[in-house]
């Protein structure tokens, strides 16, 4: 006998695949909080502190097709709507207490990502000692481009990583700068949480972040992956 339900589950998120007509289901978000140390001076802080971690729901994810202009809406509540690119390593096999020198067996692929951020209101949570999910976890807020099997995706841990806004330089470092690296970070994030397939790590951004308006075109790149462009509606 098929389930039934109350009213309509919300459609699995999935993200396409460069190369295959399968698409990767989405299952959670996980993104690491100031992983290149230029960000983390900018942001006001120093030094190689011990990874942390947040979630955004799947739904958050917003999946743009290679070649195309993705649309996030300029969310409510902010008046400081900032910018994070980042390299995002998509989960294909589960697993935890995972060793760095393992991780790659658990990695599917690599993909563009951006981790939207109403500033404003992260700001005011760090104060209060509140969490930050109204700052991070809101529609919208995880733009995410076409992913790349780890096999065709080149020397991902050493790639340039940029963001322009309207064709202008933003943010620009090498993923080699991140603090934690990928191997680390699965590490960390697997004594935590039990991964699973279909989990992203947003793996961090460079320093750069700022602020965008309704109307700027937002062009990530990571070398090897296809670009991920973003209109701010």
């Amino acid at each position: 006998m098929a389930s039934e339900f109350v009213f309509s589950p919300v459609p699995m998120v999935s993200v396409p695949v460069v190369g295959e007509a399968a698409r990767f289901p989405v299952h959670r978000i996980y993104c690491v909080g100031r992983n290149y140390e230029e960000h983390a001076k900018e942001m006001g802080f120093t030094g190689r502190e011990p990874p942390f971690f947040f979630i955004k729901p799947a739904t958050n994810a917003v999946v743009v097709n290679e070649g195309e202009t993705g649309t996030v809406a300029y969310p409510p509540l902010t008046k400081n709507l900032h910018h994070e690119i980042e390299l995002v390593v998509a989960i294909g096999k589960g697993g935890k207490n995972i060793l760095a020198a393992d991780a790659h067996q658990h990695i599917y692929g690599y993909a563009v990502g951006l981790d939207m951020t109403r500033r404003d209101l992260q700001g005011e949570m760090k104060k209060q000692g509140r969490p930050w999910e109204i700052g991070k976890a809101f529609e919208q807020s995880a733009p995410i481009g076409p992913i790349v099997p780890a096999a065709k995706a080149g020397d991902v841990a050493n790639a340039a990583i940029s963001l322009q806004v309207n064709g202008a330089d933003r943010q620009r470092s090498t993923v080699s700068k991140l603090i934690w690296n990928i191997g680390e970070t699965i590490e960390h994030l697997s004594t935590a949480w039990e991964l699973q397939p279909g989990d992203l790590i947003f793996t961090g951004t460079p320093e750069g972040v700022a602020a965008v308006v309704a109307g700027d075109t937002l062009v990530g790149e990571v070398a090897g992956l296809p670009k991920l462009s973003v209109k701010i509606a």
